[in-house]
């Protein structure tokens, strides 16, 4: 390639020559070009609907010049023909040129080609062209996709960095302006330099791709020790130059004896790379606040970057098919290195030695157990994905952590079930095969086979090829002085063998592994003096549940786990029946600030059972109040109805100046999701009662009963990411003097000049109504909220502040109309576009019915600051029935806000793009 830099274009301007051989046993009638730049090009490609699936609006909202593309200006074959090639709509990131006639296995064919390739900004991935100036540039070139199969491999640019590449040699010739230099982990080969730019000339073999860095101050640092240069620019705070060379030539050494020699001279470590995966946990932290040394720090930042880079650049696996082995092999290293060189380091650092955090188990944890954790997050929750599925198939939070733990925990499991170093064996020789062939999972599979005598099927099929779960209880235990008899019982009936330990007094006095393939098997061991038998204690075994895993071994056990209680929160303690406490302040018009102290069990693993009691006082009442919920959850593993949940909470608050409410709701929820785990289609039935009982107020003067009970059905129906969200919802109630049904559809769009639409249709009607008050009829601007559904500040206010709070159910209206209910039935239609970012103009219209009266036709316009959707908001009235709003009398009281302080609601606004 010659390579020509135009930075202020953010261009390149590209001839290149390709040569091809075909290395296959199949003659070849097209040859496939990846163009991962061309991804950049439009807000339709299949990258730009990842980032919308993603909730990513960077890349939508950007401006043109920031995105890429690539402009191909000839191509042509040795005799200068022009050759057919394509590049569709639908695939934009590869092209597939059509050959004259075949290429015979072992032949060769040339291809010359001239094109322009439009860097994209840094900010959407951390490459492309950057702020300062310079360009960090992956990807970006043409280059031969990798064969395999019978077939060229044609993945989409999914922002995954799992490009399959061809195994090629480079000659690459650069220009840059003469003030600018280039870091690449490419080989030198010459340099020459005149007043105006500098042309640099590098080399690689056998590589599946290279790194461009180009800058006009250097920012990288070379760090030699014989057989590889490392170049990086890795941020480290504190740490001296001496520092980081021993930290970076111990790494490297590690890798080098653990794993194989790395092929290439050189390798860059930038930290665009970490950015884009960092260590989670590390990453999370303020930076003013680590408990860990800045040389720990910078340790763990470079040992899973280099680890990433070394494997992504030596491997010639497909990169998303066979993704498992490279995150298994990253992460079982870092275990490795870990146990090494900072083996009693924990997962919270120096705050493990802290007494205030002494009981709290998160404390407790080595750094390697936090690995199991972050998977477990994700099987409690049912959002575990099998390790064999191929990369782009996984939800975010699989593909970044969980999976990539997992593998790694995966390996360290079979490692220690083997023992005799068979597992780090296998992956030199397999890394060794790799230098001499292109490999996949399969080659693994049989080295792993072929060095150990025991049957190791289970392992592919269940923990790589499937998402079941693993998990034992004991049963039937039985003890002497000098011997402990047991059976296991399997509860998910999947097969995986299993260590049994031995405790006495929290110290290992034996440990056997079991394999319980049989449910009557009953084992004999040695006692040894143990007091406790544990399953799985050191957490081998990817399990799904550790708190059925031991068996006290003493004459009197009061009970076999103790309560522990714990400020705040704290991951999951097997051992212990763990009661969270923490204090919490709520606020409405009637109770004032309601302090109060809330026990729950809900630590951060999901489980079955879990309870949240919320004892509070209210200051302005000067009562007590609060809230409790109790809930049992079920999940169905392989089914699309995934999770069924029974509950029953209550609320005991004031909802008059004078008067409290008390609700009960028992309630069944159905939840249902698509096959593909990255659809965000979600569904929900839900059958509830729902009891309240009310005080009479002096205040409320509505004739409605003041104790009732409505039985409820709905049916919700979502689909949601950036461009498009749709939602439906049915719902049904009965009473015991109406009845009702309604149905909502609620549709957004974000168009490309990135203008939003939406629009949302409501009908609901009664189909009995034995009622003298409106207490139950549709609300057209203001629900009654009878169900006491939402947070309203002050439910019962008409006039001031807290009566122009607005939530968008029923009507939906923002302006206030007479009349505002509806005894018969009403339909309105909601809408609002943007004119201009979060400043939108909406309209509201729709025909509402009473008894004995006519229907009545309504409609209100005016300006909403969609400042974060349905969590603030204003509305500012303009015209309406009421005629011109905006110059009429108290226009101030006519506002209405959207104001959401559930800090569980806000965090679904972060959490989204992960699950």
């Amino acid at each position: 390639m010659e390579v020509a830099v135009n930075l202020e274009l953010k261009t390149l301007n590209v001839k290149q020559d390709i040569t091809f051989y075909n290395t296959s046993t199949d003659s070849l009638a097209t040859i496939v070009l990846n163009d991962w730049n061309n991804a950049f090009s439009a807000k339709n490609t299949p990258l730009a609907e990842r980032f919308s699936d993603e909730f990513y609006r960077g890349f939508h909202l950007a401006k043109t010049e920031e995105r890429g593309n690539t402009t191909i200006l000839n191509l042509t074959n040795s005799e200068n023909l022009a050759l057919e090639w394509e590049r569709t709509d639908r695939n934009p990131d590869f092209i597939v040129i059509r050959l004259n006639q075949k290429l015979a296995p072992g032949e060769k064919f040339d291809i010359h080609l001239t094109y322009i390739a439009k860097i994209q900004s840094d900010k959407f991935t951390h490459y492309g062209y950057t702020q300062n100036g310079g360009m960090n540039l992956k990807n970006c070139f043409l280059s031969p996709a990798r064969y395999d199969n019978h077939k060229f491999t044609t993945y989409n640019n999914f922002n995954l960095e799992d490009i399959a590449n061809a195994s090629t040699d480079y000659e690459v010739e650069i220009k840059v302006p003469a003030n600018y230099s280039i870091t690449t982990d490419l080989n030198s080969v010459s340099t020459d330099t005149n007043p105006s730019f500098s042309t640099y000339s590098f080399s690689g073999i056998n590589r599946n791709d290279f790194n461009l860095i180009i800058e006009k101050q250097n920012s990288f640092r070379s760090y030699n020790n014989g057989s590889l240069e490392v170049l990086s620019d890795l941020k480290a705070k504190k740490l001296t130059e001496i520092q980081r060379a021993i930290i970076i030539n111990r790494v490297t050494s590690f890798a080098n004896n653990f794993i194989g020699k790395y092929p290439h001279q050189k390798i860059t470590i930038s930290q665009a790379d970490y950015d884009r995966n960092p260590f989670y946990g590390l990453n999370q932290l303020p930076s003013f606040f680590s408990p860990f040394p800045d040389e720990f720090i910078f340790e763990i930042t470079f040992l899973k970057t280099y680890l990433n880079n070394y494997l992504k650049t030596s491997l010639r696996l497909d990169p998303r098919k066979d993704n498992w082995i490279y995150d298994g092999i990253q992460i079982f290293t870092m275990m490795k290195y870990m146990e090494e060189n900072h083996l009693d380091k924990k997962m919270l650092g120096r705050l493990s030695q802290m007494k205030l955090f002494k009981s709290y188990n998160i404390t407790n944890l080595t750094f390697n157990e936090q690995y199991s954790y972050y998977y477990m997050l994700m099987a409690r929750k049912n959002l575990d994905q099998p390790l064999g599925d191929p990369k782009n198939t996984l939800i975010k939070f699989n593909e970044q952590i969980a999976s990539k733990y997992r593998a790694g925990l995966s390996l360290s499991y079979l490692d220690d079930y083997l023992d005799q170093n068979i597992v780090p064996q296998s992956i030199q020789e397999f890394y060794n095969l790799n230098k001499t062939e292109q490999v996949n999972r399969y080659d693994f599979e049989k080295i792993l086979n072929k060095n150990t005598t025991k049957n190791i099927d289970w392992f592919f099929e269940t923990i790589i090829d499937s998402r079941d779960i693993i998990d034992y209880k004991f049963s039937n235990v039985s003890r002497t002085k000098d011997s402990v008899q047991f059976s296991i019982k399997n509860k998910t009936g999947i097969y995986a063998p299993v260590p049994v330990y031995g405790l006495k007094k929290n110290e290992i006095v034996f440990k056997e592994w079991i394999e319980p393939k049989t449910a009557d098997s009953v084992y004999h061991f040695d006692r040894k003096n143990a007091d406790k038998i544990v399953l799985n204690y050191n957490n081998e075994v990817p399990e799904y549940n550790q708190r059925n895993n031991w068996k006290s071994l003493k004459n009197l056990v009061i009970t076999e786990r103790p309560i522990k209680f714990n400020f705040a929160k704290d991951l999951e303690d097997p051992y212990y029946n763990q009661i969270l406490y923490i204090p919490t302040l709520t606020y409405n018009y009637y109770d004032g600030f309601t302090p109060g102290f809330r026990f729950h069990n809900k630590t951060i693993l999901d489980k079955p059972f879990t309870f949240d009691i919320n004892p509070a006082y209210s200051l302005k009442a000067g009562t007590i109040s609060g809230s409790s919920a109790f809930s049992y959850s079920q999940y169905y593993r392989n089914s699309t109805l995934y999770n069924v949940k029974y509950s029953i909470s209550e609320n005991y608050y004031h909802y008059a100046p004078d008067a409290t409410y008390l609700r009960l709701n028992p309630m069944v929820q159905f939840r249902i999701r698509e096959e593909n785990f990255r659809d965000n289609r979600k569904q929900l039935i839900l059958f509830r009662q729902i009891i309240v009982n009310r005080e009479a107020s002096q205040f409320i003067t509505d004739n409605s009963k003041p104790n009732y009970s409505v039985f409820n059905a709905r049916y919700m129906n979502t689909k949601t990411e950036l461009i498009n969200h749709i939602n439906f919802m049915g719902d049904v109630q009965f009473g015991g003097n109406f009845g009702k049904l309604s149905g909502e559809i609620e549709y957004r769009h974000l168009f490309e000049n990135n203008h939003r639409l939406n629009l949302r249709l409501y009908a609901g009607s009664f189909l009995y109504n034995n009622t003298n008050s409106d207490y139950f009829s549709f609300g057209l601007d203001r629900p009654t909220d009878y169900l006491f559904d939402y947070n309203f500040l002050g439910r019962s206010e008409s006039t001031g502040i807290f009566s122009q709070q607005f939530i968008m159910a029923e009507g939906g209206f923002k302006s206030k109309l007479e009349p505002s209910y509806a005894n018969k039935w009403m339909t309105t239609l909601n809408a609002s576009y943007a004119i201009w970012d979060w400043i939108e103009a909406y309209g509201d219209v729709g025909v509402m019915k009473n008894k004995h009266e006519k229907e009545y036709f309504a409609y209100d316009s005016g300006i909403r600051l969609n400042f974060v959707p349905d969590y603030f908001e204003l509305y500012f009235p303009i015209y309406s029935n009421n005629g011109w709003e905006i110059s009429q009398n108290k226009y101030n009281e006519k506002i209405r806000f959207v104001i959401t302080f559930s800090p569980k609601s806000l965090v679904t606004l972060f959490t989204r793009k992960w699950f």
